[in-house]
């Protein structure tokens, strides 16, 4: 697949799509699009792409609770405007550094903590 935004917004799609066709009790043709992507990538490619969702989406949702926009994000982190918007699409893989730069003003930051079991 060619981007992670990409990959997401497919894996997005097929979400939508499955659960219209299972409220409607219609089956899908050519079976579930979800089954073939996960069998072009790796359990890790998955796993590291679901982490960066999760993280970009946390984000989000933290500048959005705090009523901050984009720009103001950038005034507070340094981090320019362009970088996080494509941050938040998706179009973009950060730095990890540049992810804490747009973290601390939201008054958060990121933790190394013990993966559940059965992970991995």
């Amino acid at each position: 697949m060619g981007t992670n935004k990409e990959y997401l917004q497919a894996v997005t799609q097929a979400k939508e799509n499955l659960n219209d066709l299972n409220e409607r009790g219609t089956d899908a043709v050519g079976g579930n699009v979800l089954e073939f992507m996960e069998s072009i990538l790796t359990p890790d490619e998955i796993a590291e792409s679901e982490l960066r969702v999760s993280i970009i989406g946390e984000l989000i949702k933290a500048r959005q609770e705090k009523g901050i926009s984009q720009k103001r994000l950038e005034e507070l982190s340094g981090v320019k405007q362009p970088v996080i918007a494509r941050m938040e699409k998706g179009n973009t893989s950060p730095q990890l550094d540049t992810i804490l730069k747009v973290l601390a003003p939201l008054g958060k930051t990121l933790a190394v903590v013990p993966l559940e079991t059965g992970n991995r």
